[in-house]
């Protein structure tokens, strides 16, 4: 590794101080492992210019210990610790770790540096002869013996396990287990030997036994979150719902969870549609698949799609405010007639104050065909849009809330009746408009956000 001069690290650091430049930036311009710049402008930040100085000390056994100690209290690594103890490389850390967990404190003893007094001369090799069973000594055998037991009762633990005889797939942390319960009856050294554990592997194993699942008041909260929702939420609702309630945690880490805990949202199966043609007069696509809208009552969608319940149909039609994604006003029959969607309409433009004009888009169902729809529309100024023939993504926004509704719970229950399903899909709409967040509503319900931007 090269040197660098006290002075050299300092103008390093000061330009870094001074900006723009970050440790890779700048220790590619001049030629310095970005990690040793990172090293420095810690070390300067922690102890001053006496961090970047060089030591003319080295530590005792028992110093490093005491570093050691620290490290494992904190759960640092090795680069924290060394910024912590004005320590020149966080590899040494490491090499004392190692050393430690090896041969315990003497081995974090320096050595003796002299060289020995005479220099052993180098003889060849004595040849291997083939030991016959007859020629071994009785320890010998013995500590054959030994071996064999060890092995056996190692595999038969294994096997306890669940690993059986699929020794080479067992993780560590299994390994670990078995030499810790047998540690009692045999050696520790010939226990590692037989797993094929490294001792300090073994250590850092019964570390996290000791510590337990650190993540078990995590897993209960993103099960609590996933029941409560019936499963219909997935990961990133899931760790909405929990940051929500004022807990920080990582999506990944709720995903990696939610798969340990075998958790997993509804996959949506295909979606009905039919279509009937042209039947009057057709509006032109003003909305032309732009679903945002900055303010409440500026943009609205609605469709009508068809549940079937042991052989009879009930017909939903909603309307929806693109705003904040807010059921508005719905309608139910258990016949797709024009009254259907006029009802919905008129619960609808109750809704409007004076000087709003929403844009209502639909498909061209013949419904919103019928000159009485289109009249009722014109009197209340609210423009008409339609999608194009036989496209369903000029409506997408509808199309999505009639696949949720079925995915999380049309297709999730069992129904007696229409009757029931009616009460049913209504409850549903009050729980989608005041608890079921959204994600790009900022974790919020649409009733939730409406209030806020009513409040604003």
């Amino acid at each position: 590794m090269a040197k660098y001069s006290v002075q050299f690290k300092q103008q390093v650091v000061d330009r870094y101080r001074a900006g723009p430049l970050g440790c890779v930036r700048l220790g590619r311009e001049l030629g310095v492992d970005p990690s040793l710049v990172h090293l420095w402008v810690r070390l300067y930040e922690t102890h001053g210019k006496a961090g970047l100085e060089k030591k003319h000390y080295s530590h005792t056994a028992e110093g490093k210990l005491a570093i050691l100690r620290h490290m494992w209290k904190h759960e640092l690594s090795y680069f924290e610790t060394a910024v912590a103890f004005n320590v020149r490389h966080p590899s040494s850390i490491g090499q004392w770790e190692r050393c430690y967990h090896g041969g315990g404190i003497e081995a974090l003893r320096p050595r003796p540096r002299q060289r020995p007094k005479k220099m052993p001369t180098s003889k060849p090799p004595a040849p291997l002869t083939p030991v016959s069973e007859e020629t071994k000594t009785l320890e010998e055998l013995l500590e054959e013996v030994n071996y064999l037991r060890m092995e056996n009762a190692y595999l038969k633990k294994l096997g306890a396990l669940g690993s059986g005889a699929a020794d080479a797939a067992c993780d560590s942390a299994q390994k670990a287990k078995v030499v810790t319960e047998l540690r009692q009856q045999f050696p520790l050294a010939g226990l590692l030997k037989v797993a094929g554990l490294a001792r300090s592997t073994y250590y850092y194993q019964q570390q996290v036994a000791e510590q337990g699942d650190r993540d078990e008041a995590l897993k209960t909260r993103v099960q609590d979150v996933f029941d409560a929702h019936s499963g219909r939420y997935g990961y990133r609702r899931v760790t909405a719902e929990i940051r929500k309630a004022g807990q920080k945690v990582n999506h990944k880490c709720v995903q990696r969870l939610m798969s340990d805990l075998g958790l997993k949202s509804l996959v949506r199966p295909k979606k009905f549609r039919t279509y009937k043609g042209e039947v009057g007069e057709v509006a032109d696509n003003r909305l032309e698949r732009n679903f945002e809208a900055a303010a409440m009552h500026e943009k609205w969608v609605t469709d009508v799609t068809e549940f079937k319940v042991g052989g009879e149909k009930l017909y939903l039609s909603p309307v929806m405010d693109l705003c904040n994604g807010e059921i508005i006003a719905f309608e139910m029959n258990t016949r797709p007639v024009l009254s259907l969607v006029t009802n919905m309409l008129r619960k609808a433009l109750r809704k409007l104050g004076k000087d709003d004009k929403p844009v209502l888009h639909s498909d061209q169902g013949w419904h919103y065909q019928k000159s009485a729809y289109r009249q009722a529309l014109k009197g209340s100024n609210v423009v008409q849009s339609m999608s194009r023939k036989g496209n369903c993504l000029d409506n997408a926004a509808m199309e999505s809330f009639f696949a949720v509704l079925k995915t999380e719970y049309f297709y999730l229950q069992k129904f007696a009746s229409i009757k029931e399903l009616k009460k049913g899909l209504a409850k549903y709409i009050h729980y989608y408009n005041h608890k079921r967040i959204k994600l790009r509503l900022n974790g919020l319900s649409p009733v939730q956000y409406r209030t806020q931007l009513q409040a604003a």
